[in-house]
């Protein structure tokens, strides 16, 4: 499992992580505060507060994941 801290501030930086996601064969997991959401679901990642940082989990080698992840990645 990899896990990746990003920072989505933006709808449509939501809407462009779970069309990536949506495009992997693995399962993509996003994490905040007790929360636990399908990476793939663009209701439940809009259930997530955008001011936050989340985590993002996932198993397998994508690298457009991973360049969109780059992207948003946290400091």
């Amino acid at each position: 499992m990899k896990k990746r801290q990003i920072k989505v501030s933006r709808v449509e930086d939501a809407k462009t992580l779970v069309s990536t996601a949506s495009r992997c064969s693995f399962d993509v997991d996003v994490y905040y505060n007790r929360m636990v959401v399908d990476a793939k679901s663009i209701l439940g990642v809009m259930s997530l507060d955008l001011s936050q940082p989340w985590t993002v989990q996932y198993s397998g080698v994508d690298t457009t994941l991973e360049d969109v992840l780059d992207r948003f990645a946290s400091c």
